[in-house]
Order: structure tokens, then sequence, then C-alpha cells
């Protein structure tokens, strides 16, 4: 087994590298003058099982083309096997036509990554589940509530517990943090009026003087976590925190999450938001380098990966 890694999130892949006490090989990715990138692998690659960490996030195009030149090159020095592990997908929330005349983009970037030369794909989190039909090779998506769980019981009591899903797309992952923690749910009722707005309607089910706790996939700007923590206080909650697995925090999602009513706001490491978090006292990152590790020591050595969330 080798892993390596591109320049997305580097602290991850060596906290990934330590727990499978395997080395990062050797990768040079240069950037020409044109911004053209390069790929130079500086290990013997033929016949090996290949683990490549890459989440395509900000900047998002940077990384996905560092991702498939990666591949592309794996697959030219005649690597055995190459698993894509991209902890963030970026695209994702692009899984559907949205109106007249748009893309389906998270489709195009699983055909690339697929006829790049990748022969498996790991995953966090997936925006929409059915994002694993769009790939034509075996898809592995791995599920954070097992470590929320645990970093919930460490951090909270569970009695007047109350986990909120913020639309009610995603109730299903909500329900399933709510029955390992033995918590009722509720669903704040939004709509979208344009891309990046969300508006809060109304709140489905009782949060008054009831410790809530946000849960979803992605937050982007912070706007419609904020509005929704600030409903549910305004129904009546007696606090709310929010985890969420995926960190984008652009613009000014920071200023925002520091000046909300939000407790605190836990993301993981899929994304490196170091720098960002920093700057906010009520942000944490919590690592998920075992739940990576462990799915792909289980890969690579033909184990099951479900019996992590059994």
């Amino acid at each position: 087994m080798k892993l390596m890694c591109g320049n997305a999130n580097k602290p991850l892949a060596k906290t990934i590298a330590d727990y499978l006490d395997s080395p990062l090989s050797n990768v040079e990715i240069e950037t020409f003058a044109d911004g053209e990138l390069f790929c130079r692998i500086d290990e013997n690659m033929r016949g090996e099982d290949v683990f490549l960490i890459q989440p395509t996030s900000k900047p998002a195009n940077t990384h996905l083309m560092e991702l498939l030149i990666c591949i592309d090159a794996l697959s030219r020095a005649s690597a055995r096997r190459i698993t894509a592990v991209i902890p963030y997908f970026g695209y994702a929330r692009q899984d559907r036509k949205t109106g007249g005349r748009t893309p389906i983009t998270a489709k195009l970037v699983a055909n690339l990554i697929a006829r790049a030369g990748a022969d498996r794909v790991l995953t966090l989190d997936l925006h929409a589940g059915q994002i694993q039909g769009f790939f034509d090779i075996p898809t592995d998506n791995l599920f954070t509530t097992p470590v929320f769980e645990q970093d919930i019981r460490k951090h909270y009591q569970t009695d007047n517990l109350l986990i909120v899903s913020p639309d009610v797309g995603g109730v299903v992952r909500a329900r399933a943090l709510a029955q390992r923690l033995g918590a009722e749910i509720a669903i704040v009722d939004k709509r979208r009026p344009r891309a990046g707005v969300s508006e809060v309607m109304n709140i489905i089910g009782e949060v008054e003087d009831r410790r809530c706790i946000i849960f979803d996939d992605i937050i982007d700007s912070g706007g419609t976590l904020c509005n929704a923590a600030a409903a549910l206080k305004d129904q009546g909650a007696a606090e709310v925190s929010a985890y969420i697995t995926h960190g984008v925090l652009s613009g000014k999602a920071v200023e925002r999450i520091e000046s909300s009513v939000l407790k605190e706001l836990v993301v993981t490491d899929s994304i490196d938001v170091r720098e960002r978090s920093a700057a906010a006292p009520n942000i944490r990152v919590l690592g998920v380098a075992p739940l990576l590790g462990e799915a792909i020591r289980r890969i690579a050595n033909e184990e099951s990966v479900s019996k992590l969330f059994d």
C-alpha cells in the first residue's frame, strides 16, 4: 500500500499516514507561469495499491485538476489500483438539473475521475447519497455520525437534547444521529429564493427549553445556519450548537458564526480550516483521520467498510 496527497489538505493526509504508520510518498506538484499544473511522482508505483488523498475544496478547480493529473500520473506509472480518497467532494451540490439548460456537474466530475484512471473512490458525507450512482467505479461513502456521536456524548449531556435538521432534505441524516443518542428531532422549514440565500419559514417540533444541535453536511457562507440558530432561539431553545461535516466557510462565514447565537460550531478537518477557525472562539475542528485511515486499511486488506457503522 502507498499513500500520497496533493496540496488540498496535507495536514489531514499526514494524520492519516500517522494512523496507518505508513509514510506519504514523495510527489511534486508545480504550477507553470500560465497556471498549468504539473505532477511528478518520485517513487516507484508499479504494481502498488495507491490511496491518493485530495479533497476538492477551495480553490475547487485547482484541487480538482491536481486530483485528475495525479491519478493520470499514477495510471501511467502502472499502479495496480488507484483509490481517490476525497474527504470533501466538491460540486456535490450540483447533483440535479435546477432549471432549463443547466448542468449536472457532480456527474461530470464523477466521469472525469473515472476516466482519469481511478479504480475506486472513498469519500465522506456526500451531499446526496445518490451521487454514488454517478460513479461507474466502486464508491464508499463514509458517515461522520459515529464520530459526532462520540464527541457529543463527551461534551454535552444527552438528556433534553434535540437534533435539528436545517432542511427537509437532511431529515434522514438527523434521524440517524438522533437514534444513536436516543434523542428527538426537529426540522427547520425554509425556502431558498436564490442560490446562497435562505429564509426560515417555520420550526417543526417542540424546541422550547431544549438543547438543540443542528446537524448538516456542509456550511458554506453560514447564512442558513445562523438564520436557523436564531429561529430556534426565538422559539425558546435553551442553547443552540451545530455539528457540520464540511466547513467550506466561504466569504464572511467566520464573522457570521462568531457574532451569531451559536454556542459552538464543530466541523471536521475534511477541509483545512485551521486559519479560518482560529479567528472565531466558538468554532472547533474535529479530526476524522482515524475514520478515513481505518477505511483505507480495510479497503487495502479487502475487508468490509460498512461494518464500521454497525
